[in-house]
């Protein structure tokens, strides 16, 4: 696995140089922004416990004072919440636009990060991979790497498998039809790991030069 710089410009978007010859591009995508935010972020449990916030501060101003005093009180706070799921939804469509999941016929490159650094996994690097769908067809592709391979859990986040820390495990985080896109992720990782290795020997009694 290897990393790459991709301030100069990439020889196609998300991929930071021309692809060997004979390797084409099977997939793209980048995650679902609200998606994102719900799974990364934590939007609904955030906004679940702001919003029990807003309920008890209204209710302790309407047992003082009525309902004038119950939206003095909560007011305040309802707008808090509304401020933070703005933010909430921001930095998910931050990190959507900054990201590229690439699906190739000999590995999977993630170009991630304000920096737009990419990631590039080739498919004998991969122990496995699993899935994890939604009702809705959006889910999460999770890589086990194998070998030397070593990546930090923070360096990765969020696009790594969640609460994998001792052996993080990049992810394609929150992408649209993740069940079909596993299939065109296996179907190219088997028949990649198939084809037989070519080596070149030398003809039978020659001699190396000196």
């Amino acid at each position: 696995m290897s990393d790459h710089d991709d301030f100069a410009f990439d020889a196609a978007p998300g991929i930071p140089a021309p692809l060997p010859k004979g390797e084409s591009i099977l997939w793209q995508g980048r995650p679902s922004v609200l998606p994102l935010a719900r799974e990364a972020w934590k939007l609904n449990w955030i906004m679940g416990y702001m919003a029990v916030i807003v309920i008890w501060k209204a209710a302790n101003g309407f047992a003082d004072g009525g309902a004038i005093m119950a939206v003095a009180r909560g007011l305040p706070y309802a707008m808090l919440m509304a401020a933070a799921f703005g933010v909430i939804l921001f930095l998910a469509w931050a990190q959507s636009r900054a990201t590229i999941y690439t699906v190739t016929t000999a590995r999977v490159l993630m170009r991630i990060g304000a920096l737009s650094v990419t990631y590039n996994i080739p498919f004998v690097q991969i122990a496995s991979a699993s899935v994890e769908t939604k009702p809705n067809g959006t889910g999460t592709i999770a890589l086990q790497t194998q070998g030397e391979t070593r990546l930090a859990y923070l360096q990765m986040w969020p696009h790594a498998r969640p609460w994998h820390l001792k052996q993080t495990e990049p992810a394609l985080r929150c992408i649209p039809d993740a069940a079909i896109v596993a299939r065109v992720l296996s179907d190219a990782a088997e028949t990649r790991l198939s084809q037989p290795v070519v080596t070149r020997q030398a003809p039978m009694g020659a001699v190396a030069a000196e």
